[in-house]
């Protein structure tokens, strides 16, 4: 008897030890029969598959026995009690744990040990892994695996450990701390897995490892050479940080120098820019004033030519009579070879010496 007829049983026997049934007359007892007959037919004769189940029909007697390949999905179904079975397989996902901490496990999920493997250098570790899998097939399950949890006892359970061991025992000891060559090894296993239960109506979609131990003085050993390694690389990352900061600090020198010669060279090429700044202006003033000097020599030289000339008496004459205009009264002799004739030119120009003997 499966469970909804059981737990329609149970409920009968709560409601007739709970209630004293009145007396009626003869028709409400038929009735009463009746109901009772229905309820009856209903646990015995009527199956319900709820909406995450399957449902596959047995017919042990009949034209068509045996195992039937229709699939029911939700609702209510009639059969034969004795002739027909309706079994109901699991259709959502399913989640087989093995793990030594059931606590850590998911509550409606399947149960078993951790997985116990060796790895490829010879140590022994306890991997806690959770398979997710799901019924594809139910007919295929229930034909090749049976009913019940069957898929789980005789499909899942007597593989995944011995796969397990297969791909996980690849790995090293340390390599379990190598999460991606973990993850690979773990879908190398769901492929076996799939390769040897998809024939028989089983997915598994994903297998995934949680948590894994080594006894506690392996452990030790690793997590002190994980320590020691991480020691050294602290070492050679300290040590290449000290060639990094001495190849800056001497770059960093190298650019001051650079730099320092840069100015030198600036400050020398405007020393020299300047001087010849200087040179330059000292030569066009020195070409100046040579001009100048050439200018003002042609100028004197000029000047005395005139002076030389027809004009220059005459010249001197109005000098000199601009001198005499400063004087009120000048008693000259006037006769004998040495008189001051102011009228007569030539005779001035001889008596101040600027002309000799009355020459022009």
């Amino acid at each position: 008897m499966d469970e909804p007829q059981k737990a329609l049983s149970v409920r009968l026997e709560k409601f007739r030890s709970s209630y004293t049934l009145p007396k009626f007359p003869f028709k409400g007892k038929v009735v009463i029969a009746i109901l009772a007959v229905i309820i009856i037919l209903y646990g015995l004769c009527l199956v319900y598959v709820a909406p995450d189940e399957f449902g596959i029909k047995l017919v042990r007697l009949g034209t068509h026995r045996g195992v039937q390949k229709e699939v029911y999905g939700p609702g209510l179904y009639f059969i034969v009690p004795g002739m027909h079975e309706m079994h109901r397989l699991p259709k959502g996902v399913q989640v087989l744990e093995l793990t030594n901490t059931p606590q850590t496990a998911a509550l409606s999920s399947r149960r078993e040990k951790a997985a116990h493997i060796q790895t490829s250098d010879g140590f022994f570790v306890n991997v806690d892994v959770s398979i997710i899998y799901r019924i594809s097939d139910p007919y295929l399950v229930f034909t090749m695996i049976g009913p019940g949890t069957l898929f789980e006892d005789n499909g899942i359970i007597p593989k995944a450990e011995p796969v397990l061991k297969v791909t996980l025992g690849e790995l090293t000891t340390e390599e379990f701390y190598n999460s991606p060559r973990r993850v690979k090894k773990a879908d190398a296993a769901k492929e076996i897995l799939n390769r040897e239960l998809n024939p028989k109506g089983i997915n598994i979609e994903q297998v995934m490892v949680r948590y894994f131990i080594y006894s506690s003085e392996i452990q030790k050993n690793i997590e002190e050479k994980k320590l020691k390694d991480q020691l050294v690389f602290k070492n050679q990352a300290e040590a290449r940080a000290s060639m990094e900061e001495a190849i800056l600090k001497k770059i960093v020198q190298e650019g001051e120098a650079i730099v320092g010669v840069k100015m030198e060279e600036g400050q020398a090429y405007v020393t020299k820019k300047r001087a010849e700044r200087d040179l330059y202006a000292r030569k066009k003033k020195a070409e100046a004033d040579l001009m100048v000097r050439l200018a003002e020599a042609e100028r004197v030289k000029l000047k005395n030519e005139a002076m030389e000339g027809e004009g220059a008496e005459r010249m001197v004459g109005l000098k000199m009579a601009d001198v005499y205009k400063g004087l009120q009264t000048v008693i000259l002799p006037s006769d004998g070879p040495n008189g001051v004739n102011p009228l007569n030119l030539g005779k001035t120009l001889n008596l101040f010496d600027i002309r000799k003997g009355g020459q022009p």
